[in-house]
């Protein structure tokens, strides 16, 4: 199933996206945020995850493909993370995008169709998603499309040590009802 709008399409991945994935998780500015550039053993080894979880709970982080631009900008969607923590089990929206394609609103619009298709066909009740406080992109994406953040959900992300640069975790939420 296919998720679109005027200037994008959620889609599965197909085999030949792995090298655009590669070519974007070795990218450092893409790591900012997160625990720095992947090899292409471990690009691979993330779109595998990304298609058994398809295949276990039938969505997932779908490839975003432009109409006008690349086949394959990356990846925006639902799924579930594989960690626990107090709000967990839970479904999460997230993004990772080429930086050829930041600053044009296709996170935010490629967003708001997975939250649809989270609250219209899965009956979803609350979406969640989370990152480094100091990720004010993504922060910024997530209050686009209508999340909301309390600072008394924030948490320590246990994937990581609690003295880690990447350990302090801001929480948003958004409700079926709020979307």
């Amino acid at each position: 199933m296919n998720l679109s709008t005027e200037r994008l399409t959620l889609r599965r991945w197909r085999p030949e996206d792995r090298d655009l994935f590669a070519v974007i998780n070795a990218d450092a500015r893409v790591h900012e945020h997160l625990p720095g550039p992947m090899t292409r053993e471990d690009s691979d080894a993330m779109a595998d995850r990304i298609e058994a979880h398809f295949e276990k709970h039938n969505f997932g982080l779908w490839a975003v493909e432009l109409h006008d631009g690349p086949s394959f900008a990356g990846f925006v969607g639902l799924s579930i993370p594989r960690f626990e923590a107090s709000f967990t089990p839970c479904v999460e929206i997230g993004w990772r995008l080429s930086t050829d394609v930041w600053g044009q609103g296709i996170a935010t619009e490629a967003a708001r169709l997975a939250l649809r298709y989270g609250f219209d066909v899965l009956q979803l009740k609350e979406i969640l998603s989370f990152t480094v406080p100091d990720n004010h992109a993504s922060r910024r994406v997530m209050e686009k499309i209508g999340m909301s953040h309390d600072p008394a959900d924030d948490f320590d992300h246990p994937l990581f040590p609690v003295e880690h640069r990447l350990s302090r975790h801001v929480l948003y939420r958004i409700q079926r009802k709020d979307s």
